[in-house]
């Protein structure tokens, strides 16, 4: 469901969905809403796949330049839907392709790599899928009671979706092994002095509306920082942080940079406009990326 979309101008019109609303709190932030509370917005095969087509949708559209994902009721995303996958094991049905997810991974964030930033503001219990997707996002905001695990070895299964080569860049080895091999829950402040997370908030009362929430506000709030900036500029600098976190050694890295990027950089007008507007001691008026 997308919500005062009417009053906005996009290139193409939002992909439609079940599980996810989407609404925009200001015409350059685009706000993704996990909307299944009575299974605590667990991710089922077909979600996977809508979600992947909203943030193609949202990377390719110029108008955008950051966006927030939060849920509804207690949970940020409790993970994948169990009962799916029991009705599988059930019925015999295996195949490696009914469980299959889009590149970008669990929820379409668990491995995105994409072109624009994404920020959690993590309501709730935020386990297995919900924390692989954390650990991929480009910052992450807690309500103080938010909770993360990686429960799977308590199933049977394992986090597979791509958290476990990542965790253990952004909180070391022996946390990375704690959360993995015993499922144990962390809270926010605990995930927040490991790093995982940005900012711990107040919780929201229990009557509070989505967008009135702390940790919805705060996280907007960096997403309207993000969005105030030069769009190629934040393309350009999250693209040379990912370079680093994937492994591409500091120098191979500032090469790349200054080889494929500056210059597509130092050609668009955004570059140009920023000089020009600080010269001129004025606000600059950015244009849609074109990266």
């Amino acid at each position: 469901m997308a919500s005062n979309s009417a009053l906005l101008s996009f290139r193409t019109p939002p992909p439609s969905g079940s599980y996810a609303q989407i609404c925009f709190p200001t015409p350059q932030v685009l706000l993704v809403i996990f909307n299944r509370p009575k299974s605590l917005n667990c991710i089922n095969i077909p979600s996977h796949w809508e979600l992947h087509a909203l943030f193609e949708w949202y990377d390719s559209e110029p108008s955008l330049r950051a966006a927030v994902v939060t849920g509804t009721g207690r949970a940020f995303c409790a993970g994948a839907d169990l009962k799916e996958w029991d009705i599988q094991n059930s019925s015999g049905d295996r195949g490696v392709s009914r469980r299959d997810m889009p590149a970008s991974g669990f929820g379409a964030l668990s491995r995105r790599a994409g072109k624009k930033p994404v920020i959690a503001a993590v309501n709730g219990l935020a386990y297995g899928g919900g924390m692989e997707m954390c650990t991929n996002l480009d910052l992450v905001i807690a309500s103080k009671s938010a909770t993360f695990a990686l429960p799977e070895v308590k199933r049977g299964v394992v986090a597979i979706a791509g958290a476990l080569p990542r965790i253990v860049r952004t909180i070391g080895r022996q946390r990375a092994m704690e959360m993995a091999l015993t499922g144990r829950t962390v809270s926010a402040m605990e995930a927040q002095s490991w790093g995982l997370v940005n900012a711990v908030v107040e919780d929201a009362s229990a009557d509070s509306d989505i967008m009135d929430r702390p940790v919805t506000a705060k996280a907007l709030e960096y997403a309207n920082m993000i969005a105030s900036n030069s769009p190629d500029a934040v393309i350009v600098s999250r693209e040379g942080i990912k370079m680093g976190w994937e492994g591409v050694g500091a120098e191979e890295g500032s090469r790349l940079l200054m080889e494929i990027w500056w210059k597509r950089l130092s050609e668009g007008e955004n570059m140009k406009e920023g000089v020009r507007a600080f010269v001129e001691k004025r606000n600059p008026d950015w244009l849609g990326s074109k990266l």
